[in-house]
């Protein structure tokens, strides 16, 4: 079974930056990750890409998030990171992480992290 796991979500000013960590791990072995990436979802709305890296480190932004947000991702350690700048009270949202195409010895699956609250307000 794969495990991810979030973290840094939390209050944040408008302005303000905070960097978010994702983990994948494993009790036995992971042999790739396609893509990790980031949704969010705000109360009431459908759940939405933010960021996502593919192999070669291809990056997809959302529209609202280009020049604010960076994500990145170490291969070694199956993370993925997104940090936050500029932000602003409509980035206020649960941010899931996602890891895409987990390849074990059971056949590719993806999987979804529990998510993190990001609240941005003064």
């Amino acid at each position: 079974q794969v495990q991810i796991v979030e973290s840094g979500g939390g209050l944040v000013q408008p302005g303000g930056s905070l960097r978010l960590s994702c983990a994948a791990s494993s009790s036995g072995i992971i042999f790739s990750i396609a893509a990790m990436g980031w949704y969010r979802q705000g109360p009431g709305e459908e759940r939405e890409l933010v960021a996502r890296v593919a192999r070669a480190n291809r990056t997809d932004y959302a529209d609202s998030v280009k020049g604010r947000f960076t994500i990145s991702r170490d291969y070694a350690k199956n993370t993925v990171y997104l940090q936050m700048s500029r932000m602003k009270p409509e980035d206020t949202a649960v941010y899931f992480c996602r890891a895409e195409r987990v390849a074990t010895t059971n056949p590719p699956k993806d999987y979804w992290g529990q998510g993190t609250q990001v609240t941005v307000s003064s």
